[in-house]
């Protein structure tokens, strides 16, 4: 049964880490039976832990129908992060209704995929579920490349790029996205990451590439506040 407002309880299942950056949650329950999802590779959640009340947004890895999964960065600080930190299985949670953003066009004939720690949960399922046959290529920045985390295959075929972030650790996305090559074909381009980041990659698109603002999304997951900090992500841009 749905609570008020279509928000959910839930139960967590397990925790399960998978680089000391990045932890899988699975949560379930009979009322999660309500939750439908949108069919949207990049569709995000508001989740709301126990002892608070303020939603932080995380994407949807997985839904089977009665599980779904959530892949949590792990930051210095955070509501979420002090949570999941500790022994949260058996917790209640409130997952809201999802939405989702990704809206590739019928003419697209490539997708590039650009994003950073928080974006992997999407990046790996955009590779997972868009169209077979259509080209797609990720550049994924993290500290250390995640073996086992996107389809087998992709790397081997070169369309599976490992950045790591600057030596002070903050994103180098814009820089990249700069240098990338960029067919003449009509395609699709799908980033997410730090804010600041993601701005600069707007203005580079619009003034450089001249890009119709059809084929391209390009969403702040997160905002860096002073150097050496960073608020906890994915509940700065989406609603």
């Amino acid at each position: 049964m749905a609570a008020r407002g279509g928000s959910f309880q839930a139960e967590v299942l397990s925790r399960t880490g998978l680089s000391p950056h990045l932890l899988r949650l699975e949560l379930g329950g009979p009322s999660l039976s309500g939750f439908v999802s949108t069919g949207i590779v990049d569709e995000w959640v508001g989740l709301v832990v126990p002892g608070q009340y303020a939603n932080r947004f995380y994407t949807v890895r997985a839904w089977d129908g009665a599980v779904l999964t959530l892949d949590v960065v792990l930051h210095e600080h955070g509501l979420v992060t002090e949570w999941a930190a500790g022994d949260c299985v058996g917790d209640t949670v409130t997952i809201t209704a999802p939405k989702g953003s990704f809206s590739l066009p019928s003419e697209a004939r490539w997708v590039y995929l650009v994003g950073d720690l928080t974006a992997l949960p999407a990046l790996a399922r955009a590779a997972e579920e868009l169209p077979p046959g259509l080209p797609v290529r990720i550049w994924a920045e993290a500290p250390a490349p995640l073996g086992g985390y996107f389809p087998a295959g992709l790397e081997e075929r070169g369309d599976l790029v490992w950045a790591g972030p600057g030596g002070d650790g903050t994103s180098r996305l814009a820089a990249l996205v700069e240098g990338l090559p960029w067919p003449d074909d009509p395609g699709y381009f799908w980033m997410a990451g730090e804010s600041s980041q993601m701005r600069a990659i707007r203005s580079f698109l619009l003034r450089e590439r001249r890009l119709p603002h059809s084929a391209y999304d390009v969403m702040g997951y997160w905002r860096a506040q002073t150097a050496g900090s960073r608020r906890a992500a994915e509940s700065v841009t989406r609603s």
